[in-house]
């Protein structure tokens, strides 16, 4: 095998562009195939034992699948072109696979009751990205949360919104109540009239005024999106605030995150044209084609979300709040409402400030094995670094911890953001935790 020169990528940051460098001079000196197919299996290997075996999972934004659900990406219908409606495939010999398409999406609508579900996107964003089309065109306004309120880069110049060529205002915010500051958004939204706005993100502590909104939507001819990137697991359990039925037009959701299925995005309407256009947009637009792999592992788990979400839910959430409460008692700060316990969802956030920012004390823990990441919060700033540190529950509780564990991951964080013990000593307190919770728990 003949090695080509690698062009270097200029716009990278530098600590990136070295890691880069290190790992493609490793592999310039393969040249046999079957030894770069012997060091993809071992990184595969040592991936899955580091994050699924031997780590504390923390990170607001990753789960585990039913193993049986992510055997299903392996089978060969994902290969499959699936271009068409169920009973018109372009392609011949689809009708097995038409099955799995119309079961997936009437199981969609089944777990969050709403008349229309869109199952082809191929994730979150993508998702955020189709509602943005259904409901603007390019130059229009729209109103989102912005980062120090969890809002998702999707929402706004940098993301999907920006590259369609919307105009992204913010959402205004009352810090203190970590909620929408309803009488400046109705002002805003009279003087901009957006044509959307999105509520939630990337950090949802406490449910959202959606029916209010939805009245100012009404008054300014906006649609109103909730972007349930994150707690589409616990909307499914029945444990977390309804959108749809409190007045949102839409719903988008990773299916991967709290939600515990495969990588891809899901979109819920009770909007019969919005539903029309979402359509047009996947076939034949965007999604023409999708992985059928997926279609049936989203299937499988939201048989399980049905069986087992309502307590899958319940258990995150008592699963973040004991864990704030046991950080605490050690001397970590949790942030938190006024006046309000610091979560009602399995999302826990805490103030980076006093310990240097929220991504390096995140890489901080990370080397012992304890991962999570930064988050904005609107509280004072941290230079060169996100100001808050987000925590989520969802993984952990899927692999069987309970209130007691939390305890235990308090005790471990503690020993490295409190009393300053080096992460490398902690990793095998960490490793040897984990040892008793190797199974998954909440599915078939």
């Amino acid at each position: 095998m003949t090695v080509q020169p690698i062009a270097q990528k200029s716009w990278l940051p530098a600590d990136c562009a070295t890691v880069i460098e290190g790992i493609e001079s490793a592999l310039g000196g393969l040249n046999d195939p079957a030894a770069i197919e012997a060091r993809l299996m071992r990184l595969i290997d040592d991936h899955e034992r580091h994050m699924d075996r031997e780590s504390i999972g923390l990170n607001a934004g990753t789960n585990v699948m039913n193993p049986r659900a992510a055997a299903l990406l392996a089978r060969s219908l994902g290969n499959r072109p699936s271009l068409g409606y169920p009973g018109d495939k372009y392609e011949m010999g689809m009708e097995y696979a038409e099955e799995i398409e119309v079961i997936a999406e009437d199981l969609a609508k089944r777990l969050f009751a709403a008349p229309f579900a869109e199952i082809r996107v191929g994730s979150g964003a993508l998702a955020n990205l189709y509602s943005f089309m259904a409901t603007a065109k390019s130059g229009d306004s729209i109103m989102a949360f912005t980062g120090e309120m969890g809002g998702h880069v999707t929402h706004h110049k940098d993301g999907a919104a920006g590259l369609y060529g919307l105009v992204t205002h913010p959402v205004p915010h009352d810090g203190e109540r970590m909620t929408v500051d309803l009488d400046r958004l109705r002002a805003d939204a009279r003087r901009l009239r957006p044509k959307l706005i999105t509520v939630a993100g990337s950090l949802c502590l406490y449910p959202y005024p959606v029916r209010e909104m939805r009245q100012i939507c009404d008054e300014v001819g906006a649609y109103l999106l909730y972007d349930a990137a994150h707690m589409g697991g616990l909307i499914a359990g029945r444990h977390f605030q309804a959108p749809l039925a409190e007045g949102a037009h839409l719903m988008t959701m990773s299916t991967y995150k709290a939600f515990g299925g495969p990588p891809s995005g899901l979109i819920l309407s009770s909007d019969a044209e919005l539903a029309r256009r979402l359509d047009q947009i996947a076939y034949p637009g965007l999604t023409a084609n999708f992985d059928l792999g997926k279609t049936a592992a989203l299937a499988l788990s939201i048989l399980d979300l049905i069986a087992h979400g309502e307590a899958y839910a319940a258990q995150a959430i008592a699963n973040a709040n004991a864990l704030g409460t046991q950080l605490e008692k050690h001397g970590i700060k949790v942030h938190r409402a006024q006046g309000r316990d610091a979560t009602e969802s399995h999302h826990l956030a805490l103030p980076a400030q006093p310990y240097g920012g929220g991504q390096s004390t995140s890489k901080h823990l990370a080397r012992a094995n304890i991962l999570l990441c930064g988050i904005g919060l609107p509280v004072a700033p941290v230079a060169g670094d996100l100001n808050g540190i987000r925590i989520g529950t969802q993984e952990v509780t899927r692999f069987g911890m309970k209130e007691d564990a939390m305890a235990e991951i308090a005790w471990l964080m503690s020993k490295v953001m409190v009393k300053g013990e080096a992460p490398e000593k902690v990793r095998s307190e960490v490793v040897a935790f984990r040892q008793h919770y190797q199974t998954m728990s909440y599915v078939r």
